[in-house]
């Protein structure tokens, strides 16, 4: 009976009997209502949108759901500045470990901007402030090269070391040095930052300073 029932479809109801079959049993219908929903998180914390967010969270969305690159709705929040996202987020349960493709994490990724109040909520959500990116950066470097003091600050508060040696054995206030970051590159050297340190081609920070002509901290590590 089942083949001569076989033959009696075409093509096109055999499939749409399959695909009634899958569907009907449950389980890859949970699994697109659950994608559905984590596309609707992602939704919400790229559009900036925290009641959206909140309420797919509430329908069941997966808080590490994953974009195309792999960044959670933390890390957009960590992108984007947005403390009362990130604290959401956080709240339930939203890993602070967890690195997109590049390997930047939601400490990384606020660090790079600036966010000083999320980067103080990571930290003390238990956030690796030596954890390295897919090049080998920490939040420290990304903090440093880009000027951003008072996060710099925030990291050495939170134990890392101010002469510890990055890859290339650059040190923070080399990354300063390099993008002319005079402010960052005076509270170095006030928190004890080692301006004789070399990396690993036998150069300084002021070395580096005059090589990429960042006339601002080569002049204040020429007057120390």
């Amino acid at each position: 009976m089942k083949p001569l029932l076989v033959r009696s479809f075409s093509p096109a109801v055999a499939l749409a009997v399959v695909l009634a079959g899958m569907f009907g049993a449950g389980v890859p219908a949970a699994a697109q209502d659950q994608g559905e929903i984590n596309r609707q998180l992602l939704a919400a914390a790229k559009d900036d949108d925290p009641q959206a967010l909140l309420a797919a969270l509430q329908r069941g969305a997966s808080v590490d759901a994953m974009n195309r690159i792999g960044d959670t709705p933390l890390i957009t929040a960590c992108k984007k500045g947005d403390t009362a996202m990130a604290r959401t987020l956080l709240e339930h349960g939203a890993s602070v470990q967890h690195a997109s493709a590049p390997g930047i994490t939601p400490l990384m990724a606020a660090a790079y901007g600036g966010f000083d109040e999320i980067v103080a909520l990571l930290l003390a959500h238990g956030a690796d402030p030596l954890a390295t990116d897919r090049v080998g950066k920490t939040a420290m470097e990304y903090a440093a090269g880009q000027g951003q003091t008072k996060v710099v600050a925030r990291l050495l508060d939170a134990g890392v070391d101010v002469n510890r040696a990055y890859k290339n054995d650059l040190t923070a206030l080399m990354w300063a040095a390099g993008y002319d970051r005079a402010e960052t590159a005076q509270l170095l050297l006030e928190r004890g930052a080692n301006r004789a340190l070399k990396d690993n081609r036998g150069m300084t920070a002021k070395d580096i300073a005059v090589q990429t002509k960042s006339a601002r901290v080569a002049g204040l590590l020429s007057a120390g």
